[in-house]
């Protein structure tokens, strides 16, 4: 499987081009840009696009479909039909020309890459299971669901809730085969077998460390601060608990440590 990956200097958020080898038919995986050096790579390659696969509506995941589509004006871009409406909520052009839902597949070549349901971050958030007819290891694009050593927010706009994150990370992802790769839609790529060790959050929501207990102020509110973890950015996450009992995953900036 060939996968090419062109990260956003300020965003830090990544576009791919996927193929099972040169010469064959490929697919874009989001399109925040910069996608030119994925132009130049298909065409290196020798590959022929026929989609765009969006996991999701925000703006840093679709800025550049448009010069995706001047290069290869029949690309059929697809996204789930709530993210579509998100993306026509928002007053951006309304990119997709074809729903992809969760359960569907599609084929390229030897690949086949199959939408899981994955909200929290958006409502409609999909990840993308590649699988490769030829027995090599599987990959999943997860969008802004899952990063190395990170989770995504509960608090950008579409979102849903803390608990439709978890159950995506953990009852999803978490449930694919230890070697497989995660290629985040922000910074470095990892696999589930690091992230089942590895990951902080994960690791409180399996029982191997405790939660936190300290007071904190979150977006301004009294909240108790559960975790703090890193972020793919360099800077933390912060999962946190209302007074009421519910939770959310919060930037750290927008938390105070103390009351």
């Amino acid at each position: 499987m060939i996968v090419e990956r062109s990260t956003h200097p300020q965003f830090i958020s990544n576009t791919y081009l996927v193929a099972d080898g040169r010469g064959g038919p490929a697919f874009f995986v989001d399109a925040g840009g910069p996608v030119g050096p994925l132009i130049d790579a298909a065409e290196r390659l020798g590959l022929e696009p026929t989609h765009v696969l969006l996991t999701h509506h925000h703006w840093d995941h679709v800025s550049e479909v448009g010069k995706l589509l001047e290069r290869w004006p029949a690309l059929e871009v697809l996204m789930s039909v709530r993210e579509r409406e998100l993306l026509e909520a928002a007053g951006e052009p309304p990119f997709a020309s074809y729903a992809f839902e969760a359960g569907e597949t599609r084929s390229f070549g030897e690949l086949t890459v199959r939408a899981l349901r994955t909200p929290g971050h958006t409502g409609g958030m999909l990840s993308l299971l590649v699988s490769d007819a030829a027995g090599g290891p599987g990959a999943v694009f997860t969008g802004d669901t899952l990063f190395k050593d990170s989770v995504g927010g509960v608090k950008a706009p579409g979102h849903t809730s803390y608990s439709d994150l978890r159950d995506a990370i953990m009852g999803t992802l978490m449930e694919l085969p230890p070697e497989t790769v995660i290629h985040p839609g922000h910074a470095d790529d990892t696999t589930v077998a690091r992230e089942w060790e590895q990951n902080a959050f994960i690791r409180v929501w399996r029982g191997l460390d405790a939660e936190g207990e300290e007071p904190c102020t979150a977006l301004g509110e009294p909240a108790t601060l559960i975790l703090l973890g890193a972020d793919y950015d360099g800077g933390t996450k912060a999962w946190i608990r209302w007074p009421d009992g519910s939770d959310d995953i919060v930037p750290g900036s927008k938390v105070e440590r103390g009351r």
